[in-house]
């Protein structure tokens, strides 16, 4: 019952791509648990933000990396934004762009 994972757009995908090694190795790791799981994949390795938005907590030494994403019908993950954090907070323009992806998604 594996899930599909898509990106919201191009760009999301090579942000990814361009993180740390150490932080991209951990990003394949939990994508992987993410495909197997699904919904049921939790803290640490997942968080829910409401309204349908999660995030993927990867990380490595030499960062924290972020990835918002949500399922849509038919088994698919669309991964909507990510970031490397910098702060102990996640910043409120990232989380304000990945819902309003969400809702763009959602309403079309």
């Amino acid at each position: 019952m594996a899930f599909d994972i898509e990106y919201f757009h191009e760009r999301v995908l090579a942000e990814i791509e361009s993180w740390p090694a150490d932080v991209l190795a951990d990003y394949a790791h939990l994508v992987e648990l993410l495909m197997e799981h699904g919904p049921s994949l939790r803290l640490p390795h997942s968080r829910a933000f409401g309204d349908g938005l999660f995030e993927l907590r990867p990380r490595g030494k030499s960062g924290i990396g972020r990835a918002f994403y949500c399922f849509m019908i038919g088994k698919r993950v669309v991964v909507l934004h990510a970031f490397i954090k910098k702060t102990q907070q996640t910043p409120d323009q990232e989380l304000k762009l990945a819902r309003k992806r969400l809702k763009e998604l959602q309403h079309g």
